[in-house]
């Protein structure tokens, strides 16, 4: 109890309960002035109580179920293109020798010194005159930039671990490169293209403010949705349903990731 008691309280009041929290405000009326109408109460005439309106909507109008398919995508095509330029590089960091490793790491994580909007805003001097703002490149392209330290770093500390003896004797069995990459490093970093992964695609999916600054309206995503519903039109039901779909989405592609590396792992 107490080794498994504080991740419990930690996962119960800051994951459990905001969870709980969203769930009651999705089924409330918004207010006469935005935020939440009372359950009781209130002013005369303003709807009150609870609601299933907000997912009416959701599931009633298609625009929806686009967007939050627009946003996995973006959010795949931002994973994809982050493992194929961070495996080289982390492989690099890898084999490299101890001495320059921790400074070459450094290199890595020394943009996250500098400010998160300053980074995405120095995107739209280098990309207006290319005419690429405001487009579907241009919210990848930040999204990548702003990611691939998120992926660099997991498959490191994978590729870091690997035991160089057992490519010397894949070596010693005849394998060329391709082969010992392919069949022994690839393999055992699988962990960490998991990890790295995962850092990159669940931040993507509710990222707003390089979809606003890089794209256009016609590129928001859903964490646009939710960032419009909180602070624009006020409207905290709305937006309360839309980020349980969002989380209900992302645990349901969880599972199937999970049950696909069971069955591979049963298979092998």
């Amino acid at each position: 109890m107490l080794v498994s008691g504080p991740p419990f309280v930690f996962l119960a009041v800051f994951f459990l309960l905001p969870a709980l929290i969203m769930v009651v405000a999705s089924v409330r009326y918004p207010g006469e002035f935005g935020a939440l109408a009372p359950i009781f109460g209130g002013v005369p005439g303003e709807d009150r109580g609870l609601t299933l309106e907000n997912y009416g909507v959701f599931f009633g109008d298609w625009i929806y179920a686009q967007i939050l398919v627009k946003s996995f995508g973006v959010a795949a095509l931002t994973t994809l293109i982050c493992l194929v330029m961070a495996y080289p590089v982390a492989l690099l960091i890898a084999r490299s020798p101890k001495r320059y490793r921790n400074v070459m790491v450094l290199l890595v994580i020394l943009p996250f010194a500098s400010n998160f909007l300053v980074r995405v805003y120095a995107w739209m001097i280098i990309l207006g005159p290319l005419d690429l703002l405001f487009s579907r490149f241009a919210v990848i392209v930040g999204m990548v930039y702003v990611h691939l330290p998120f992926m660099i770093l997991p498959l490191y500390t994978n590729l870091e671990k690997h035991d160089p003896a057992l490519l010397d004797a894949a070596q010693d069995l005849g394998a060329n490169a391709w082969q010992r990459f392919w069949r022994v490093t690839f393999p055992l970093s699988l962990p960490g293209i998991f990890s790295g992964s995962a850092l990159v695609f669940i931040p993507v999916l509710g990222m707003f403010a390089i979809p606003e600054i890089l794209g256009g309206k016609d590129d928001w995503l859903v964490g646009n949705l939710i960032k419009e519903s909180f602070l624009g039109t006020r409207d905290w039901p709305f937006g309360s349903m839309l980020s349980l779909m969002l989380t209900i989405a992302v645990l349901a592609i969880a599972g199937i990731a999970a049950w696909l590396a069971r069955r591979g792992v049963a298979h092998a």
